[in-house]
């Protein structure tokens, strides 16, 4: 008989929160991969937006969504965590309630484990939540913590989750001698880990509405910026094959009629005679008629006419591309991978290609450890000089990164105890030269054109 494995993607609980084409992709691999070593795979997603269910529920906002595949969470207004008390904004839980959560679990019979994924560090909260209720409605299953809170804050997963296992790093590495122990099952299909091509599609046809497809064309980057954790969370950098990526898009697009999908990919653009430039010219040679949305940041640095008309005749709509500041002394303490004149003429290039300027967004980060409001009021300027929009990206500090102890030194928050901290909307490491108010007009003035 079968054993069943239950799949739970949490809530996310916070001050704000906007699903940009999010879906648990790695879950979705995991859960693949566990299909084809013969387990019946369920899945209970907690941010999904279509629960036939959540219409019914009292006290919950469901906002409309938008119709590329992205929009806003339902949510419902919850009692802030006790380090929260003093900070004047309402904290919510993001996704369906507690209610429907639990039919879920209960639905189908009792699993012979429980794994669960977690994001962001400081979104433990609505982790912690969904373990406790899984725990006691199923008493004596196993439950298993993995993803990037569990990677990147494992001693507190360890002490606080009330997972009987945490996962670091990659699922599918650490699975087969997990099984082993707790479920006594040698896993026979193994996937070659640095062959990314070898890997299932993720199982998305556990979704309840494929409004839009993530399509992962590498794991890890190349680089090291002193504030991503990209190097932390995967094993090197590996490419899959362009045209086998193609293949999977085409296998969407046809069998499920998906035209939306989402590259979360950390160097997409990056030696784009290896994976751009092939996978953009299969794309136009398939004439698929679909829409890519980047909102990851894209490299700047390899744009130029080529890739600019590439992209916009494959249906490259939402283009975010990764820019940080326009203080060149900033630039190279973050990681040096794009300068101003990169930046202009990425643009120039991207405008040639016919995108305007509200199409081409530029991520400028705001609340690192020392950095003035006056050095993000001048890259604002020059961002929407050069004909681009920015956009303002508060910064999360992650344990592990460069930047990490620089952070501990800087912010006024115990950042290095609780995760809760870690929160963007904090400005958590901001200086005394970057106040909430300085921030509120920053804003506005990253909004006019």
């Amino acid at each position: 008989m079968k054993k069943t494995i239950l799949l739970v993607n949490p809530w996310i609980y916070d001050f704000a929160a906007y699903d940009f084409w999010i879906k648990p992709l790695g879950l979705l691999y995991v859960g693949s991969f566990l299909r084809q070593n013969g387990f019946d795979v369920r899945l209970v997603d907690c941010l999904d937006p279509y629960h036939p269910g959540m219409p019914f529920e009292p006290r919950v906002h469901r906002p409309k969504r938008k119709p590329f595949g992205q929009g806003k969470f339902a949510k419902e207004k919850i009692s802030k965590p006790e380090p929260f008390r003093d900070i004047l904004r309402s904290y919510h839980r993001y996704g369906i309630t507690p209610r429907i959560f639990k039919d879920e679990i209960l639905q189908d019979g009792r699993p012979d484990l429980v794994m669960v994924t977690s994001m962001m560090t400081y979104w433990y909260p609505g982790v912690f939540e969904a373990i406790r209720i899984i725990s006691d409605l199923l008493p004596g299953t196993p439950v298993v913590l993995g993803g990037h809170y569990a990677t990147l804050c494992r001693d507190h997963a360890v002490s606080h989750s009330g997972a009987d296992v945490v996962l670091s790093g990659e699922g599918e590495r650490k699975i087969p001698e997990l099984f082993k122990n707790m479920l006594d099952e040698e896993l026979k299909f193994v996937p070659d880990h640095e062959n990314l091509d070898t890997y299932p599609y993720p199982a998305l046809d556990l979704v309840r509405r494929l409004d839009h497809v993530p399509i992962l064309t590498s794991r890890g980057c190349p680089f090291r910026c002193t504030y991503c954790a990209s190097g932390l969370l995967n094993k090197g950098f590996r490419r899959r094959d362009p045209l086998k990526v193609a293949d999977e898009i085409t296998f969407w697009n046809h069998s499920r009629g998906v035209r939306d999908f989402s590259l979360y990919d950390d160097a997409f653009l990056v030696r784009p005679q290896d994976m751009a430039i092939p996978l953009l010219e299969e794309i136009i040679k398939r004439d698929l008629k679909c829409r890519f949305h980047c909102p990851n940041g894209l490299h700047l640095r390899e744009v130029n006419d080529t890739i600019a008309r590439l992209l916009f005749k494959a249906g490259f709509v939402t283009l975010r591309f990764g820019f940080e500041s326009a203080n060149p002394d900033a630039q190279i303490e973050t990681g040096g991978k794009v300068s101003n004149q990169e930046l202009l003429a990425a643009v120039r290039s991207l405008k040639k290609a016919g995108y305007s300027n509200g199409d081409i967004g530029i991520y400028l980060l705001c609340g690192l450890p020392g950095q003035k409001a006056s050095e993000i009021r001048e890259s604002i300027r020059f961002v929407q000089t050069c004909g681009a929009r920015p956009i303002l990206a508060e910064f999360s500090p992650i344990p592990g990164t460069t930047l990490w102890e620089s952070s501990l030194r800087t912010s006024i928050y115990p950042i290095g105890d609780d995760p809760l901290f870690h929160n963007n909307s904090l400005l958590p490491c901001r200086s005394e030269d970057l106040t909430h108010e300085d921030f509120k007009a920053l804003k506005r003035l990253a909004r006019e054109t």
